[in-house]
């Protein structure tokens, strides 16, 4: 039985919807849960960037829409987006650090939205995933991107794992209850 959980689909499908509604439902539970998910930021109607949002309610930039065409070499870009990789950083590794650090007799889930091309750029997030990954006491749920054009390690990695289970989200309605209950099974 596979001990970790991901989504795929293209974007916009609801992996990050599904993702929530997980959350809420494992939280009301009781069952120890901590990560982050990332949301859209819109202003005027249209989208601007994308933040993070850790479990615990703290937010950040992970990205904006840059005007300036020019890149130095520390910039970070993904299409239009400026890459916030610090601000990303210190929202997320303290987070992932603590739940690598905490008892592994005790099972925790940790969310992980999304391991794709922005959250990619750090390498210590990459070396974290990792670790989390491997710990015992651990079970991760997390979204990672549709293939498309250049493979990305960590993702081809994730989706390799024999103890990595990857649902193709199309539906969100029909998968939250299957998806419920294929994530119980991991925990218990």
């Amino acid at each position: 039985m596979s001990k970790h959980v991901f989504l795929t689909g293209p974007p916009g499908v609801g992996k990050t919807t599904l993702i929530q509604k997980v959350t809420q439902a494992l939280k009301s539970s009781g069952i120890p849960i901590d990560g982050f998910y990332t949301e859209e930021v819109r202003e005027g109607g249209r989208r601007t960037g994308f933040d993070v949002v850790t479990l615990s309610g703290k937010r950040g930039p992970l990205s904006r829409v840059s005007s300036d065409s020019s890149t130095s070499r520390r910039e970070y870009r993904v299409g239009q987006y400026l890459v916030d990789l610090v601000s990303f950083e210190q929202l997320v590794l303290p987070m992932l650090r603590n739940v690598n650090h905490g008892s592994d007799a005790e099972k925790k889930i940790c969310v992980i939205d999304e391991i794709g091309k922005m959250e990619l750029f750090s390498q210590a997030f990459i070396q974290a995933v990792r670790q989390t990954l491997s710990g015992s006491g651990t079970v991760v749920l997390g979204t990672i991107p549709v293939p498309k054009g250049k493979p990305l390690d960590l993702v081809e990695e994730i989706r390799s794992r024999k103890d990595v289970e990857v649902f193709n989200v199309s539906n969100v309605k029909y998968l939250l209850s299957a998806f419920c209950s294929r994530l119980l099974a991991c925990i218990w």
